[in-house]
């Protein structure tokens, strides 16, 4: 297993997309710090399998989930990043991120940085979509996402979650 961390979004609405995934064992989320920025942002530490995904297709997905090319007022708040474990995984972040470009029409604003440091959410509303698909902020915010993940990667969508997944809202998918 290894051990990557993303942001970009709350940190709720990436911990579902990523806690729907084929692959992905656990997933944090919480507030990461890189090398060089002292500020902390939202995000997600997820633990995955490199034989069942890689991570290519993890960043294609996150790339996908949240607004990449944005650069909203909340940036600093929801930093657009990939937080890689070594310097191997931070320059193929970078590679990953080079070869999506394409995929998008304005410029990726997703940055490949060194991890530094995570600091866990309460437990309370870890697993928070999971925990409460029919509360207003999951319906509103999270399921949008997880209609892209069904709608573009549903190969790569949990049989266990899919069924939870299939039962948003038809107004939302």
């Amino acid at each position: 297993m290894e051990t990557v961390g993303l942001g970009g979004s709350c940190h709720w609405c990436t911990e579902a997309v990523f806690r729907s995934l084929k692959g992905v064992g656990e997933v944090d989320q919480g507030w990461l710090s890189a090398q060089g920025h002292e500020e902390m942002s939202e995000g997600i530490l997820l633990r995955f399998d490199p034989a069942r995904i890689d991570l290519y297709t993890l960043i294609q997905i996150h790339l996908y989930t949240h607004s990449c090319t944005s650069n909203h007022a909340l940036r600093h708040r929801y930093r657009s990043a990939v937080y890689a474990f070594s310097p191997d995984q931070q320059r193929a972040a970078q590679v990953c991120l080079k070869a999506l470009q394409p995929e998008f029409e304005q410029p990726i604003l997703t940055q490949a940085l060194r991890f530094d440091a995570f600091q866990p959410s309460r437990h309370e509303i870890q697993d928070y979509f999971y925990r409460n698909p029919q509360k207003p902020f999951c319906q509103m915010r999270i399921s949008p996402k997880l209609s892209i993940l069904l709608s573009q990667f549903s190969d790569r969508v949990d049989d266990k979650k899919r069924h939870v997944l299939e039962q948003l809202p038809v107004d939302i998918k």
